[in-house]
């Protein structure tokens, strides 16, 4: 069958679990499909980053994405926009961009930073792991499982009324250096009396932070992009503990936004003529649903807004009509310390396989794995809404290694301690913690199916679980009589290789049939 249209010149294109889901390979599918409905190379005029900072990762056309829009590897697209709702490092945007610049792509002329967007730096990464610290080794608790980018602490200075907006480097620097010293007092007096760090860990942090993006960055350095010391976090240590050097870190941060100058404007009066001239936005998230500030789990979530309407309120534009694409894999995975309900048995053969493949792509870190969790994709569509579901990764489902094939489990409820059947996620995480799993079990296949490029070459089996899945999720977002429209299923993916895709599945109606 043809793909549906979309219903709104704003797209938002959004995770409905833990994160991790394959947002990036959206990017170009829906650009490339805009292009053949409109018959024009120039239909989505910007791809808008509308939250989180360097600490989302996506990949993209094979390129592994952080702070950067992943509209990057589209050359039709005019903009690549960071809006107001992000923290972005200026130097990290340099670390990423002159890179791209290097193989061939576009960056710095497309590239437009709204004056609002937030200035995160090295302060945020130092209190980022200082808290880390005293979660752990003050309170007793466990880590917070946080990337080590200063996320948090820098949506914290937004809160606290202390903004640095990259409009501040069009003005000069003698007051960009106050405000800039006045943070790093702030973060220096917090780091020491508050979070009560070892005074020798400040330096061995500055280390870490050292290490950490001489790794991100080694091909870079190879490539004589960056020398090494470009990396080095010690520079910024003053050789006292708890103390940076004000004047080192100032001209760092000074000399990297002034490199982008050129690039800062206003992002709401730019979608706005995008929109007038009949253009598309595309907003691309990073983490999901369930890791938003205020309806993910504390202390598991992000500091930015992470579903649709933060589309809004970082572009800076009315709110309208807006076509949401929720994406999720055909399993689950978390990082950090969540409480996952589905996690699989480290033991089980798909564990071990599905773990081979299952890194955060901004951190590295070895993702936990589990059964599908529609509870948690049905709360998603029933009080956030999306228009179009993908589901990516359903050959990981495929015999590999030890994994032969086999039973596969769907999350179709929740068990309290009475036995009572719990349809919806709880927003007492107390409760939440304290449910078991109620799970349908569907057989599983033995193809190969990352070859497959259409919908009625899967196997019986495969087809029947995504009918399953998508069955599930409809009726339980649903439940009591709710009108909840049907989401149409865009696209299946079925490895990483962006023609590893499936597109001509069929309308919604007759796919649950199939279930």
């Amino acid at each position: 069958m043809a793909l549906t249209s979309f219903t709104s010149q704003l797209i938002a294109d959004t995770g409905i679990s833990m994160g991790d889901e394959g947002k990036g390979r959206l990017i170009p599918e829906v650009i490339r499909e805009l292009q053949a409905l409109h018959n024009r190379r120039d239909i989505v005029g910007t791809v808008l980053k509308v939250n989180g900072g360097a600490n989302s990762g996506h990949t993209v056309g094979g390129l592994k994405l952080n702070l950067l829009p992943g509209g990057v590897v589209e050359r039709d697209v005019a903009t690549l926009a960071l809006g107001a709702g992000v923290v972005a490092d200026p130097r990290k945007a340099h670390w990423e961009a002159r890179p791209l610049e290097k193989l061939g792509y576009s960056v710095y002329p497309r590239l437009l930073i709204d004056e609002r967007t937030l200035v995160s730096d090295v302060t945020h990464r130092m209190l980022d792991l200082a808290w880390e610290d005293y979660r752990v080794n003050i309170l007793g608790q466990l880590p917070r499982g946080s990337t080590g980018r200063g996320i948090t602490p820098a949506y914290a200075d937004e809160v606290s009324q202390w903004q640095i907006y990259f409009a501040d480097f069009c003005a000069g620097k003698d007051e960009f250096a106050a405000k800039l010293s006045a943070r790093m007092d702030r973060a220096e007096r917090t780091i020491e009396h508050v979070c009560r760090l070892a005074p020798e860990k400040w330096e061995a942090f500055l280390i870490k932070l050292t290490e950490a993006e001489v790794r991100a960055n080694q091909s870079s350095i190879e490539a004589g992009i960056f020398p090494r010391a470009e990396f080095d976090f010690t520079r910024f240590g003053s050789g006292s503990p708890f103390r940076f050097d004000h004047a080192a870190v100032t001209d760092a941060y000074w000399e990297a936004g002034g490199a982008l100058r050129e690039r800062i404007g206003d992002v709401r009066e730019h979608i706005l003529r995008n929109l007038a001239n009949g253009q598309y936005l595309i907003g691309e998230f990073g983490q999901a649903y369930w890791l938003d500030k205020r309806h993910g789990f504390a202390p598991n979530v992000t500091a930015s807004h992470t579903f649709t309407p933060e589309l809004f309120q970082s572009a800076g534009i009315p709110v309208q009509a807006v076509h949401t694409i929720g994406v999720c894999k055909a399993y689950d995975t978390k990082v950090g310390t969540h409480t996952f309900l589905t996690q699989m048995d480290d033991a089980h053969p798909l564990t071990v396989h599905l773990k081979k493949l299952e890194y955060g792509t901004s951190t590295g870190r070895q993702r936990m794995v589990g059964w599908c969790d529609c509870v948690e994709k049905a709360d998603a569509l029933r009080h956030g809404g999306y228009q179009d579901i993908v589901i990516n990764k359903l050959d990981a489902l495929s015999p590999s290694g030890e994994w032969k094939g086999g039973t596969l489990l769907v999350c179709t409820g929740y068990r309290d301690a009475s036995g009572q059947i719990i349809e919806s996620v709880p927003r007492n995480d107390a409760v939440r913690r304290s449910l078991k799993p109620v799970y349908a079990e569907l057989p599983g296949w033995h193809e190969d199916i990352s070859v497959v490029r259409h919908f009625a070459d899967l196997p019986a089996n495969a087809r029947r679980y995504i009918a399953f899945v998508l069955q599930t999720i409809v009726a339980l977002a649903s439940r009591h009589g709710a009108k909840t429209p049907l989401p149409n299923l865009r696209y299946i993916g079925i490895g990483p290789d962006p023609e590893q895709i499936i597109k001509d599945v069929p309308e919604t109606g007759e796919l649950i049939k199939l279930a």
